[in-house]
């Protein structure tokens, strides 16, 4: 009978454990998603968890009353895009051409709880207005197509994406120090460089975790139902204000529109109604904010990817105020 050494046993054991260790850390770096088919390629930062103040400091007279008070929040490690979803990843959405025939019998995509997909209506018009598209920011879509656009690209991939929450986005805003710079010039679009318009991702310096516009250029969408009175309540850890109205929800970031007071981690804008006051259709799109040109989004991972159960249940939570025509 073979002798086994225990000594030896235990020392393998330990090398095994240890290099388990090390690839799990490994694995949560930066990385590109790649969608072959419709060759688009979307960079993401791995952004390590903490704890932060989320908010403006009480003292601060420069700062709104819907940015107080400042309050500690404590997060879980997350992806971010390294960019905003670009004109030329974002049609790749558009205009795909949706089956759900076979859905339910996808298991990657029944462990993402997808039962069904919806791409977003062709818009009747030019909805970057000139501006330019390939990679400059997509605009005008309503906070459901973003949704919408993480589900597809969910569905593409395997693996879970959304939005940010309003606490992950000021976490990396604050993380990389983006409005700490000496001149606002260094690393946003906005009223007062940006001709008037919006400008192709990545022209500016990325904020020192190398994220790029996070500031100006165009304000992003996140998950979070908007309220001037949320801070005052909101959880310690992993906060979201689940909406349960469809006006108003929160972005972030200001954009190319906006004066420099609006260029701040902290600054909130809520969505309005008017966005789609020149939308001709009867009833009016749920995918396009026509009158939004300054509108965008960047999506997020978690480290940890959800059970299906509640990625069930946040698809659900995500879609279920927007009274969809």
């Amino acid at each position: 009978m073979k002798v086994i050494n225990k000594s030896y046993t235990i020392t393998l054991l330990m090398t095994l454990f240890i290099s388990l260790k090390t690839l799990t850390a490994q694995e949560f770096k930066d990385y590109t998603i790649t969608i072959e088919d419709k060759q688009i390629a979307i960079d993401l930062v791995a952004i390590e968890g903490g704890t932060f103040y989320m908010g403006a400091d009480k003292n601060d007279t420069t700062r709104k009353k819907n940015e107080k008070p400042q309050h500690q929040v404590k997060l879980d490690d997350f992806w971010i895009g390294k960019y905003e979803i670009t004109w030329k990843q974002y049609d790749a959405f558009v205009y795909e051409k949706f089956d759900n025939t076979d859905l339910k019998e996808n298991p990657k995509l029944d462990a993402l709880g997808i039962d069904a997909l919806s791409g977003a209506t062709t818009p009747y018009v030019d909805m970057s207005f000139n501006m330019g598209k390939v990679s400059a920011p997509a605009v005008n879509m309503t906070q459901y197509a973003a949704i919408m656009y993480c589900k597809w690209l969910s569905s593409k991939t395997g693996i879970f994406y959304r939005l940010p929450t309003e606490a992950e986005w000021e976490y990396v805003c604050k993380k990389g120090e983006t409005d700490k710079t000496e001149t606002i010039n260094d690393v946003s679009w906005f009223s007062g460089n940006s001709e008037n318009k919006y400008k192709k991702i990545g022209l500016k310096n990325a904020n020192k975790i190398g994220v790029y516009d996070m500031l100006g250029n165009v304000s992003e969408w996140v998950l979070d139902q908007y309220s001037t009175s949320y801070y005052e309540t909101s959880p310690k850890e992993n906060p979201w204000n689940k909406p349960t109205e469809l006006y108003p929800r929160v972005l972030r970031g200001g954009s190319w529109k906006d004066t420099a007071d609006k260029i701040c981690c902290t600054s909130r804008t809520p969505s309005n109604p008017l966005w789609k006051r020149r939308d001709p259709q009867i009833p009016k799109s749920d995918w396009w904010h026509t009158d939004a040109p300054f509108i965008g989004f960047r999506i997020v991972r978690p480290k940890i990817q959800p059970s299906k159960e509640n990625i069930q249940k946040y698809w659900l939570e995500v879609i279920k105020d927007f009274n969809l025509n």
